[in-house]
């Protein structure tokens, strides 16, 4: 039985989205793993040019979802659609960036990002010139020639997002992709991914453990629940994109959604 929580719809403008064109729809997805029901009759859209976070606690089937949506996983039941197509396989209008960086640890950083315009058959000197791009962009300028033993883990991970930057797919899933490195570190990198969102025109999908971090970085969150997954609620803060990050995590309404989160969510924790 899915938990509703009404106390949140209270303190977070509701918009309505139903104008806004989905760039990504599931409808009634569920996913077995043998007895096991991982996702049951899921439903969700996710408008284009925004952040959707995917939150909820371990096991609740978020990467599981997303998996789906990149084509790595097939559904049990029901569908995906990308851009109104229905989705079979992994597609050039899909880039992941995962958890743990999945570098080619034998390439540089320029090869690494390079590489996905590679297979695809795209000219050395026009590859290596986007690559150089969004090098730049993630503020990894000057490690074009570095490998990835060289880096630190932030600046793997930005190597990560470069590559995926650089493919230039609609949609960019992020498995909890700010995980492996510090508090500093991931507080940069949510101010840079909500730049990000501000200008690449891409949709973003972002799965995360931290209620805090999908407050701070999303235009909308899913709450999921423990297996078999089910949205529980969809929210939606507003009136933060115009703040600076210091006064929106001192914000009473920020405050105030991410204790109602915690508070829906805590009995669900092992």
């Amino acid at each position: 039985m899915s938990v509703v929580m009404p106390q949140i719809k209270e303190a977070v403008m509701q918009l309505d989205v139903s104008g806004t064109e989905n760039a990504v729809v599931a409808r009634n997805v569920s996913k077995n793993y043998g007895k096991v029901e991982a996702l049951k009759n899921m439903s969700l859209e996710f408008p284009r040019g925004q952040l959707t976070s995917l939150l909820g606690p371990s096991g609740c089937g978020k990467t599981t979802l997303l998996k789906i949506i990149g084509g790595l996983l097939q559904p049990t039941s029901g569908e995906i659609e990308v851009n109104g197509k229905p989705v079979n396989a992994p597609g050039p209008d899909r880039a992941f960036v995962f958890q743990d960086f999945a570098l080619m640890p034998w390439a540089n950083v320029i090869r690494n990002v390079a590489f996905g315009l590679e297979l695809r058959g795209v000219a050395k000197s026009e590859r290596e010139a986007i690559a150089e791009k969004y090098i730049a962009d993630v503020g990894l300028k000057g490690f074009e020639k570095s490998y990835p033993h060289e880096l630190s883990g932030g600046m793997r991970q930005r190597v990560g997002l470069a590559r995926a930057l650089s493919v230039d797919a609609d949609v960019l899933l992020m498995d909890e992709p700010f995980s492996a490195v510090d508090e500093q570190t991931r507080r940069k990198f949510q101010e840079d991914l909500l730049r990000l969102v501000q200008n690449e025109n891409k949709t973003f999908i972002f799965v995360t453990h931290s209620i805090e971090e999908a407050v701070y970085v999303s235009d909308q969150i899913a709450i999921l629940l423990p297996r078999p997954s089910r949205v529980s609620e969809i929210i939606r803060p507003t009136g933060f994109r115009s703040m600076d990050a210091d006064t929106i995590r001192r914000n009473p309404e920020y405050l105030d959604i991410v204790d109602r989160i915690w508070a829906s969510l805590r009995s669900y924790v092992e």
